[in-house]
């Protein structure tokens, strides 16, 4: 059965106050978290996939890391209409850095697979980037640790099982490319993608009631030593709170507004 694994994050709301704790990690404690709305493009997709290509076949499992809270995620995830939903969870994963999450869900994927009897993995959907981390290198990372291909930034992506590849645009100021490799591969979505679903009622109830697959470090391949913020390779050493964002600067049209307008974006290089 081909497999589709998208990864999902519970985020702090981008609505609540961001604070960084002592060492600053993000204060996750005293916010509401929900699912990263990016990740719900990420699901649409994969579900899109699968639902134009049903004899295929293609199982779509929800991913992540985190701790228990992290289960609202997935279970939004389920509620949108994934398969399976899979939560690996263990403190020593706190604190990881990108290259240290990328490899605990790479080794997560590998053991959900195990776990749900599942043995064609074709494809990881991702978000573009994370709203917490805004890091945007999950897709890339994962690509170099499975050592597949991986189609970054897209608009859209359409799948061909039969004949094994995986195509997408990827639109910038530049203009749009269109992308293509085989499978398996990694690709990761924007929110210039079709707009996720709203669950009815009946997949909300059905994903308070579904099973999730918990997973400890122990199941994976990864070992202690490999993640955590002891063995992250990167560190925050310091940082500072964003400033008030200042009132703008009113140019007033006196006959020499478009001169003045010039004028200011030149002496910031933007013209």
């Amino acid at each position: 059965m081909p497999t589709i694994v998208v990864l999902v994050k519970h985020v702090p709301d981008t609505w609540s106050q961001k604070k960084l704790s002592g060492d600053f990690t993000l204060d996750r404690d005293n916010v509401d978290e929900v699912i990263d709305e990016i990740n719900e493009y990420a699901v649409e997709q994969a579900l899109k996939i699968r639902e134009a290509d049903a004899e295929a076949g293609w199982r779509v499992v929800a991913l992540t890391a985190g701790t228990g809270r992290a289960e609202e995620a997935l279970r939004k995830a389920l509620a949108m209409g994934v398969d399976d939903a899979v939560l690996l969870s263990d403190e020593g994963i706190a604190g990881s850095d990108l290259p240290g999450t990328a490899w605990s869900l790479t080794c997560g994927i590998d053991a959900a697979m195990s776990a749900l009897g599942l043995d064609e993995l074709k494809l990881i959907v991702t978000g573009n980037r994370s709203s917490d981390g805004l890091m945007g290198g999950m897709a890339g990372i994962l690509s170099e640790y499975r050592t597949i291909p991986a189609l970054t930034h897209l608009r859209s992506a359409t799948v061909n099982a039969a004949e094994g590849t995986v195509t997408g645009v990827r639109e910038t100021p530049k203009g749009e490319f269109e992308l293509a490799a085989a499978l398996p591969a990694v690709i990761s979505v924007t929110d210039q993608a079709d707009r996720p679903r709203f669950p009815n009622f009946k997949g909300i109830m059905a994903a308070k009631k579904a099973q999730i697959t918990r997973l400890s470090l122990a199941d994976t391949a990864a070992s202690p030593e490999q993640v955590g913020g002891s063995h992250a390779a990167t560190a925050v050493t310091a940082a500072t709170e964003r400033p008030e964002r200042g009132q703008g600067e009113i140019i007033r049209d006196n006959g020499r507004a478009a001169v003045a307008i010039a004028d200011f974006l030149e002496s910031r290089n933007l013209i």
